[in-house]
């Protein structure tokens, strides 16, 4: 006769009181946890979002550089990615500057005559307490923000050029390569107001000298021309704007 062998299996988890008895006094392990499936989870935002030129430029560096080996598949976007991650490098590489710095005489050939061959370097020589020197350097100060691969420097007058006449200052110096390319001593040069913007048109009346950083360092003197028209334009309608809201609330 057939030896017919049934297992009695109770719900996963379950324990008879016995067995929690046992299990108190050490006689049993202890219970084992119910299995519980991984809990479901929806696609993410970023698994919807397109792959395309936009979803790369919203990418940080190190994001770029994480994706190397992600597409593969797609050698458009592989070699799109490798683009803009040469144009993020370039610009932290040249965007350097931003601010106008202090120099010493002994500073000069190393700061200015030495700089790198592709960074245009404009050099104020001033004096403290003479209005018209504080007036550019203020338009150079908010130019050396606005254009950060630019090289700003300042020196006092007489630590660059002995005995220099302060009835010259302040004077301007534009530096590129290691020649001077420009100078303009006195401050009539820069109109009758001396605006930022006005200094940007005169600094590149022959040469692109000032560069964002943005936009390679091959950029053209019309391109600097167009930003800087650009900039002015914004400048003039957004002072319109706001004399326009001081009139209607007097």
């Amino acid at each position: 006769m057939a030896d017919y062998h049934f297992v009695y299996k109770d719900v996963e988890g379950a324990s008879t009181q016995w067995d929690d008895i046992q299990r108190k006094l050490g006689n049993l392990p202890p219970k084992p946890a119910p299995f519980k499936p991984p809990p479901f989870t929806a696609a993410t935002d970023e698994d919807s979002i397109p792959k395309d030129k936009s979803w790369i430029n919203e990418k940080t560096e190190a994001e770029l550089e994480e994706l190397e080996d992600d597409l593969d598949d797609d050698r458009f976007l592989e070699e799109y990615r490798k683009k803009r991650l040469a144009e993020m490098r370039e610009a932290v590489k040249v965007s350097k500057y931003g601010s106008v710095i202090p120099i010493s005489g002994p500073d000069f050939i190393r700061e200015v005559s030495q700089a790198q061959s592709d960074v245009w370097v404009v050099v104020i020589l001033y004096k403290e307490g003479i209005p018209e020197c504080g007036l550019l350097m203020r338009c150079l100060d908010e130019l050396a923000t606005r254009y950060p691969a630019t090289k700003f420097v300042k020196i006092i007058s007489t630590d660059c050029i002995p005995n220099y006449p302060d009835c010259n200052l302040p004077t301007l110096l534009v530096y590129n390569n290691g020649a001077v390319k420009a100078n303009y001593v006195g401050l009539h040069h820069f109109g009758r107001r001396c605006t930022p913007e006005g200094v940007a048109l005169v600094l590149c009346q022959s040469d692109p000298v000032l560069n964002d950083g943005q936009s390679g360092i091959d950029q053209s003197r019309e391109a600097v021309l167009n930003g800087i028209r650009r900039r002015f334009l914004e400048k003039v309608v957004s002072q319109h704007e706001d004399d326009d809201d001081g009139s209607s609330s007097d």
